[in-house]
């Protein structure tokens, strides 16, 4: 009898142990949901090792729902009469042009690059067509896409991601960094607030959001920013600008002009271009940062064209086989090559062979990071310029001309 009372509280004793040690440990009813990682919880569980690790999923539906209405489908396409034009500049560029006559082109609408007529005595005719994205920059109906969309087109259709479809006017374009500004008449449209590009880093989490294809509308794609200041002398224009943003967002034909968006939807840059040996998405797509394009976009708005500042030197990127060239240890940044004369680099003092290292304090790594500079801002704007000069560093203010 001794013996079974001593199991029986022993069995009550081990039982208010454990009960007291569950309570101990779950004292609220925690969900992954309500945890913050600076709550006094959250520390006391880590702190006690009850878990290991706390993984939260990602998604990126807000911003994408943010993005995707402001972002257009734009084809563009050559009218008759233009194309027939642009045959007649050719024609008289022909060397045997005063011994035949071409006037039996019969035009038709075809939609490619195919010719659409052949014959031993015509050129081939056809009219161009094609098709890409672009974004709603305000309520009015501007929208900016890419110089290439359209630079060949005179008849221009904007369709809206709710199906709306407008004629499109072209108020601008420039060459040199692959931007165009279009409108359509309407009112109270959907927009992106702008990112700092500038302050983009990279590993950052990025979407990409256009029209691949022509008929995969309203496409999201995510990647990462995967690097910075890209210069890959794909813009085939004298003094273009190019400080291309990287990233592994999928991007293909079709996307060109579209939105590239932060993690929390703000407009960060415009696709562009991509890398790829076979003209689909290979890896990697660039876009120009939108601290560089608001720039531009707002001078052909107010303008009708990018009313450029240029510091008015010639450079070349810096490499460890330059910097052993000319006996520097610098091994990044942009060198002077030449200096024009007249011009805000002439004025300021800038030399050939000097190094340009940084301007207004922001580290300049590549020459793309000085082209970005430089092209987002305005004659009358005033840099302090860090540059190395016979392995001195010099801080020279430079205040640019248009």
């Amino acid at each position: 009898m001794k013996q079974l009372t001593g199991f029986i509280l022993s069995g009550i004793f081990g039982g208010l142990i454990a009960l007291g040690g569950f309570q101990y440990f779950q004292q609220e009813d925690i969900r992954p949901g309500d945890l913050q990682w600076d709550s006094p919880r959250v520390q006391q569980v880590a702190d006690r090792s009850e878990i290991t690790s706390l993984r939260m999923p990602v998604s990126f539906a807000d911003a994408a729902e943010k993005a995707t209405p402001a972002v257009v489908h734009i084809r563009a396409a050559e009218s008759a009469e233009k194309a027939q034009e642009r045959m007649r500049q050719q024609q008289q560029n022909h060397p045997f042009y005063r011994f035949f006559r071409f006037e039996d082109m019969i035009p038709r609408d075809f939609f490619g690059d195919e010719p659409l007529s052949r014959s031993p005595r015509n050129p081939e005719f056809y009219q161009r067509r094609g098709s890409g994205s672009g974004v709603i920059i305000s309520p009015e109906g501007y929208v900016v896409t890419n110089n290439h969309v359209l630079q060949f087109a005179d008849e221009i259709t904007v369709t809206l991601n709710d199906n709306r479809m407008f004629s499109a006017e072209l108020i601008g374009r420039d060459e040199t960094t692959d931007l165009a500004v279009l409108k359509i008449e309407a009112t109270d449209l959907p927009t992106l607030e702008f990112a700092d590009s500038d302050k983009s880093r990279v590993g950052d989490w990025v979407l990409a959001v256009g029209n691949p294809f022509d008929y995969l509308t309203s496409t999201v794609t995510a990647g990462i920013v995967s690097a910075k200041g890209r210069n890959l002398n794909i813009i085939d224009s004298e003094g273009s600008i190019e400080a291309f943003i990287q990233t592994d967002a999928a991007v293909n034909p079709g996307n060109s002009g579209g939105a590239l968006v932060d993690d929390q939807g703000r407009l960060l840059g415009i696709n562009t271009a991509i890398a790829t040996p076979t003209g689909l998405y290979a890896g990697y797509s660039f876009a120009i940062p939108i601290n560089l394009a608001a720039k531009i976009v707002d001078d052909i708005i107010e303008h009708g064209y990018y009313r450029r500042a240029i510091l008015g030197v010639t450079i070349s990127e810096m490499d460890a086989s330059l910097a052993d060239e000319i006996g520097s240890n610098i091994t990044t940044g942009a060198l002077i090559i030449d200096v024009l004369d007249q011009s805000s680099a002439s004025k300021a003092g800038l030399l050939p062979n000097d190094i340009i290292l940084a301007v207004d304090g922001k580290d300049i790594n590549s020459a793309g990071d000085l082209q970005a500079m430089i092209g987002a801002s305005r004659a009358g704007d005033t840099f302090m310029v860090s540059i190395s000069r016979n392995g001195n560093i010099k801080n020279v203010p430079v205040t640019l001309i248009e």
